[in-house]
């Protein structure tokens, strides 16, 4: 077979019909918006099924096939493994290993590295990785501060393996499933719980060896740990103490009326009235003579304040985390207050809304001191700031409401809190109906579908997950973008599109080896992935590679699989991969941090998945 497609000639392209050109259109125009965002990239999917159906004369798709990515066997089974993964996070089994690994090998950087890394990649073969790296995160500044290393040592790795642990089991990734959804639509050949397993595990060991040894040298240490949050967030110039004098006009008058009143760039972190502290809720606050202000403001606005409305600077206006760290005989034990970094999720609800426009501080019970954004900290005109996925939050509430933050999915706290909502003793359960989910689909017993709706019953009936939890467990997101994505994957197929491209890709390779022209599709789909989204790569790369294969006579699958563990590879960017997202600020990262890290890893394993898929399925 090597030798006659080493000896094969440039073939003519096929002339482009005009609905390949108006699906090519279709697609280029959503990748640009999967890039540009302007709308939720769910949404964008939902608009490209509407397309399609609109435009069937040209698209051949028509309304039940455009609706069918939403009763696709990928699309529920994505949606049951959501719940599953629920189950286990809210039993608290990896906040325990996690918590043991800390104490275990507390006192070896290097130990601690290969700990989180073990954590990270090995639990994200089973449940989805998001929750994964939601729950290390708070571990590794714990073990940041236990070990003097600093959390952009540790952060980049964690969501670098648990992206790599994916590729372990069929049900590591929504994009394994889908893309055994499509492998058998296509060839007919979907995949088995642990078919590509032994590819995972070399995969996950080749990621770990790089990250311990080259990857280590080249992360950044963004972050110092022995700085105070007030230093880590510059701080120092933004938060001063004031004190309101006798004929101050603001005597009289409420908080919220004061602040509602003028456009100065203020917020009002904490009051002090006679040795007594209060924090929020401060907006109905009568304000008197003698009040002492922590206050949040840039020096203009300072300076605008105490010429106007009868302020003046306190006697030691220096603020430190202990004067925000309120506890103590100054108030009530059950209100204590403390700063706390706070994520905000990939998917949150709040995500392009701003502070003021989601009514921040009386929705949640605290106050925003800062947000940083990467490597950015922006303190100036937080509250008309659009928020983002990723953003890291500066907030001081109490310890109440940070646990609320830590219940909440719109949120991922970067500390760790005492958590009595675990359900530690459902952890055996939980545990075994994961197990037992997976043990049915290995052994073919029942397809995975139905072996994750039961799982997902099963959840609920023994209490590992309320029902009032499933809902909101699900990250509907996701499962929009797969159903609007599916009946595009249709579009190129129907129409000689994907077999254009193919033809395209076959001309373009003549004289190279099959091996080569696998490791350019592997190559090709893991850059693409680090602009769009995982789940469209390999929609739009496996019907391409599909028709590639067959035309040079290579062995389909083996290019199902460059592609599909490509897309899960999406290390040499911040907006590649929802885990990388979440832990951009966290690590205070900038943009070409990742490509640092991550483009070495990205050609190691360029060469090692394309000769792993060779020696375990041919090509």
């Amino acid at each position: 077979m090597w030798l006659s497609f080493l000896g094969r000639t440039s073939t003519s392209i096929p002339p482009v019909t005009p609905e390949i050109l108006l699906v090519f259109a279709i697609i280029g125009i959503a990748l640009v918006l999967f890039v540009i965002e302007p709308l939720p990239i769910d949404i964008v999917a939902v608009a490209i099924l509407v397309t399609l159906v609109i435009l069937e004369p040209w698209t051949e798709i028509d309304p039940a096939t455009g609706v069918s990515g939403f009763s696709s066997p990928a699309t529920i089974t994505v949606l049951a493994m959501f719940v599953l993964s629920e189950g286990i996070r809210r039993s608290g089994l990896i906040n325990i290993v996690g918590a043991a690994v800390a104490e275990r090998f507390g006192d070896s950087q290097f130990k601690q590295l290969l700990a989180v890394l073990g954590i990270s990649g090995g639990t994200a073969g089973i449940i989805n990785n998001t929750p994964v790296v939601a729950i290390m995160i708070p571990m590794v500044n714990t073990i940041s501060k236990q070990t003097g290393i600093s959390p952009s040592k540790l952060l980049m790795p964690v969501s670098f393996v648990a992206m790599l642990g994916g590729t372990l089991t069929l049900i590591g990734t929504s994009t394994n499933i889908l893309a055994s959804d499509v492998s058998a639509r296509l060839i007919d050949h979907p995949f088995s719980m642990f078919e590509f397993t032994q590819l995972g595990v070399l995969v996950l060991l080749t990621g770990t060896v790089y990250i311990a040894t080259i990857g280590r040298y080249l992360l950044p240490e963004r972050i110092t740990v022995d700085e105070e949050l007030i230093e880590e967030f510059g701080m120092a110039e933004y938060l001063t103490e004031v004190v309101v004098r006798a004929d101050s006009p603001l005597v009289g008058r409420t908080v919220n009326r004061v602040l509602q009143g003028t456009d100065l760039d203020v917020d009002v972190v904490q009051l002090v009235r006679d040795e007594q502290v209060f924090t929020e809720p401060l907006a109905r606050k009568e304000i008197r003579p003698d009040d002492v202000f922590v206050i949040r403001t840039d020096r203009r606005s300072l300076l605008d304040l105490l010429d106007t409305e009868g302020l003046d600077l306190a006697p030691d206006a220096e603020v430190t985390e202990g004067t925000l760290d309120v506890e103590g005989e100054k108030r009530d034990p059950e209100d204590e207050q403390s700063l706390v970094e706070v994520v905000i999720s990939p998917e949150a609800s709040i995500i392009g809304e701003t502070l003021e426009t989601v009514n921040f501080q009386s929705r949640y019970d605290a106050t925003v001191l800062a947000i940083r954004r990467g490597e950015q900290v922006i303190h100036a005109r937080m509250d008309e700031r659009p928020l983002r996925g990723g953003d890291t939050l500066l907030i001081q509430a109490s310890d109440d409401t940070i646990r609320r933050f830590g219940s909440d999915r719109n949120f991922v706290l970067a500390r760790e809190v005492a958590r009595p909502d675990f359900r530690r003793k459902r952890i055996p359960v939980a545990v075994g109906i994961v197990l037992t989910v997976v043990a049915l689909a290995a052994l073919e017993v029942l397809p995975i579908l139905i072996s994750a709706l039961a799982g997902m019953v099963a959840m609920v009936a023994t209490g590992c997950v309320k029902p009032t939890e499933v809902y909101s467990s699900v990250d509907w997101s996701v499962i929009f973008l797969l159903a609007g994505l599916i009946p595009l994957g249709v579009a190129m197929e129907r129409t000689g599109g994907a077999e254009w491209l193919a033809s395209v890709a076959v001309v373009g390779t003549v004289g190279l080896t099959p091996i080569v022209v696998l490791g350019v599709f592997y190559l090709f789909t893991s850059l693409i992935t680090n602009v769009v989204s995982n789940n469209a790569s390999v929609v739009l790369m496996i019907p391409v590679a599909v028709d590639t294969a067959e035309a040079i006579g290579a062995e389909p699958f083996s290019f199902v699989l460059a592609v599909t563990f490509a897309a899960s590879t999406a290390l040499m960017t911040p907006i590649g991969y929802q885990t990388n997202l979440m832990v951009y600020s966290p690590g205070g990262y900038r943009f070409t941090d990742f490509i640092r890290v991550g483009a070495p890893l990205q050609a190691i394993l360029t060469v090692v998945t394309t000769l792993g898929i060779v020696y375990f399925w041919g090509v």
